[in-house]
């Protein structure tokens, strides 16, 4: 009898264990709330009354805002971008006068969404000169792994890798240095990958949501050495915003190591053989990447 007693207790514990746990999932799950009262503003740099449709620059800022949102997506062209602050920086490039539609999602709990979108005119004035041209026309580009600096990180306010500078063939166990980048005259950027590219971990699992994640080789730095990724292809463009020229991609293409964020890589140099690129990640650092059309 004894026993039997002991039984009974053992059981009704554990189904007052199981009901416990049940009521605590249920209460950390919370309400879902659709997004309400959806804003975008647009601000397009050097607009006053005598230039309705910005400086021609093609840099056009936005801001999304919100009740209920968690975070918020952007979607021109057919690309898709995540901005969970609400804003984010558009730099157009097709010279003269444009109309670009901009889809804005606001997403709530559980994935709940309103949406809006935006019509926007924009002038574009700037031409990339012509040896500029040449040199991506030339060859396909590299990382330029022989020379000291060509992976760097810092701040995103600076304009020195600060934090990290790579040496000569530092990451010669990724694979970094084997990935090739094509620019043609129509405008497609040609990417191979042989099999695999290096990156950020978050990005990559953001912006490949079809691949299943692997574990980070590197989870301190949340890296992966070798993500498997066949070739593809991306749109690339150059502007101008400011006076300062910068390379344009866009999808999921990239320029050296995988960072995310809008892929405007600005340049900061350049000879007829040599690319020296800053671009600013999803984890809101400054990257920077040295590439090379001498194979």
């Amino acid at each position: 009898m004894k026993k039997i007693k002991y039984l009974v207790k053992s059981l009704l514990v554990f189904t007052a264990l199981v009901f416990t746990s049940c009521e605590t999932e249920d209460h950390e799950f919370g309400d879902i709330v659709n997004p309400t009262n959806l804003q975008v503003s647009a601000d397009l740099v050097g607009f006053d009354d005598n230039n309705p449709n910005g400086d021609g620059s093609g840099t056009v800022h936005l801001t999304a805002v919100a009740d209920n949102a968690i975070t918020y997506k952007f979607v021109s062209n057919g690309v898709e971008t995540m901005a969970p602050s609400g804003m984010i920086t558009y730099n157009f490039s097709t010279t003269g006068l444009s109309n670009y539609e901009v889809t804005v999602i606001a997403i709530g709990t559980a994935g709940v969404v309103s949406n809006t979108s935006i019509s926007l005119d924009v002038l574009v004035l700037y031409s990339p000169p012509q040896e500029l041209l040449d040199a991506l026309y030339a060859n396909s580009w590299r990382v330029k792994a022989e020379e000291s600096g060509h992976l760097g990180v810092g701040p995103s306010d600076g304009l020195e890798p600060i934090w990290y500078a790579a040496a000569a063939f530092d990451k010669v166990d990724t694979a970094l240095y084997d990935d090739r980048y094509t620019f043609s005259t129509d405008g497609i950027l040609s990417i191979e990958t042989f099999g695999a590219i290096f990156g950020k971990k978050t990005p990559i699992d953001l912006d490949y949501p079809n691949n299943t994640p692997y574990t980070a080789d590197d989870p301190a730095n949340d890296e992966y050495f070798y993500y498997a990724a066949e070739d593809f292809s991306s749109s690339w463009s150059v502007s101008a915003p400011g006076g300062v020229e910068s390379i344009n991609l866009t999808s999921n293409g990239y320029l050296g190591m995988y960072v995310g964020g809008d892929r405007s890589y600005t340049i900061l140099g350049r000879s007829s053989n040599t690319l020296y690129l800053r671009t600013i990640g999803l984890d809101g650092n400054a990257w920077y990447m040295t590439l090379t059309n001498e194979n």
